[in-house]
């Protein structure tokens, strides 16, 4: 009972400590995580041609590659506060900008600006945390940012459901909501950490050390990004209302989080390569129930996102569990930096394929591209088993978010931690 009570004590004071961080956390998924939906909705209801709308998803994780490469250097130079206003203020721009320039070309410059933001930002936050933990705290804090980040990441899909598309209030709003995150940090007290050396950006490492997790997590892009960016456009070809393919999105995101755990105890327990082939199978078969149960009604439609989000979202967790078996603690950072950099690639291409599938072969083709991105993964799969054993020492699964270059730096001890 003791022990209990000096465990809450000790959450709680870490909640304190972290308090304002953690608001920043929030608002900026609430300001940031809901312009994706809001741009498919907006261009619908303005015209935009399907491929237009998927650049916009495209020109969002070309910015977000951006942020993370550059946010490093920019900290090193002016501080944590003064990088963290500048990408807040590069956000809110390309927010509170969209109904002034209304043309999708536009729109597309303005989205880079969204997802430098969303990049610069979480990099700043994640290097601040990274300074702050210790190794006695980091396993609870690292526990209560990826809630604090889901459920703002929850949050921003259920606001669309009030917004109303291509509208002054809904753009100034989410501004609104980006900007507030500059006042949690930049009115703490907690003095600015040294900064971090910047990670030396190696894609080759990640092939190097596991070319199957380097295809886990290209696929993994490919898939959230298109479900994200692109599935307000099947919603709608659907038949789903704006505040339906809100609950839609939330499903999606819920759905992924609920099953982390059980997946990283299967994980941890079995071979990985094996629980990532069967989730990628489970993929599939979202996939085809997702098109199957899309004329039936809106709590099946629901349930196929929800069970879509629990099979292909733990695929970069997997992966990056897996290529991180075969690294040694010297090269998380730079490993994590270089996975992440595949995984940007493969969400920067994703959006505008899938798009420009809909606008060719109708809805369910989103789900056709996704479905084959598992079956060449799966295939991928089975033939790197045949070519070497699993690792007989394994570091610990881990639910990585997919913020910043830097997030190996929080969670490369982790791994280390049996």
């Amino acid at each position: 009972m003791v022990a209990a009570i000096q465990e809450a004590r000790q959450t709680m004071r870490l909640l304190i400590s972290f308090a304002a961080l953690f608001l920043s956390v929030i608002f900026l998924q609430l300001g940031t995580g809901g312009v994706a939906p809001l741009d498919a909705l907006s261009g619908v209801a303005l015209d935009f041609s399907k491929a237009e709308i998927g650049t916009l998803g495209s020109a969002h994780f070309l910015g977000f590659f951006i942020g993370c490469w550059w946010a490093p250097r920019l900290m090193g130079a002016v501080g944590h506060s003064r990088a963290f206003a500048a990408f807040t203020a590069a956000g809110t721009i390309g927010l509170i900008a969209h109904m002034m320039i209304v043309d999708p070309y536009a729109w597309a410059l303005l989205r880079i600006l969204s997802g430098l933001c969303v990049a610069g930002c979480y990099t700043i936050i994640e290097a601040w945390l990274q300074a702050k933990v210790t190794n006695e705290t980091r396993g609870r804090a690292m526990g209560i940012y990826r809630i604090v980040d889901t459920m703002g990441s929850l949050g921003a899909q259920l606001v669309i459901g009030i917004l109303s598309p291509a509208a002054y209030f809904s753009y100034n709003l989410l501004a609104i909501l980006c900007c507030a995150a500059l006042l949690p940090v930049t009115v703490s007290k907690a003095e600015q950490p040294d900064m971090p050396p910047a990670p030396r950006l190696r894609p080759g490492l990640a092939w190097a050390r596991s070319p199957l997790a380097s295809m886990g997590v290209v696929v993994s892009g490919i898939t959230s990004a298109a479900f994200r960016m692109v599935g307000p456009i099947y919603g709608i070809e659907v038949g789903l209302s704006a505040d339906m393919i809100a609950l839609f999105l939330a499903a999606y995101v819920l759905g992924g989080a609920v099953v982390q755990f059980p997946v990283g105890w299967l994980a941890d327990k079995y071979d990985r390569r094996s629980v990532l082939i069967a989730i990628s199978v489970a993929g599939m078969v979202a996939c085809a129930l997702t098109v199957s149960l899309s004329g039936l009604g809106t709590a099946p439609v629901f349930l196929a996102a929800a069970l879509f989000g629990a099979a292909t979202l733990p695929v970069y967790s997997i992966s990056t569990a897996h290529a991180h078996d075969f690294a040694d603690s010297a090269e998380r950072v730079e490993l994590s930096a270089a996975l992440m950099f595949l995984y940007a690639i493969g969400a920067i291409a994703s959006p505008l394929i899938a798009s420009t599938l809909i606008d060719a072969y109708g809805a369910s083709a989103m789900f056709v591209f996704i479905a084959l991105a598992h079956f060449l993964l799966i295939v991928f799969g089975l033939l790197r088993m045949r070519m070497r054993p699993a690792p007989s020492a394994r570091t610990r699964y881990v639910y990585t978010p997919r913020t910043s270059f830097l997030a190996g730096r929080l969670f490369g001890r982790t791994r280390d931690d049996r």
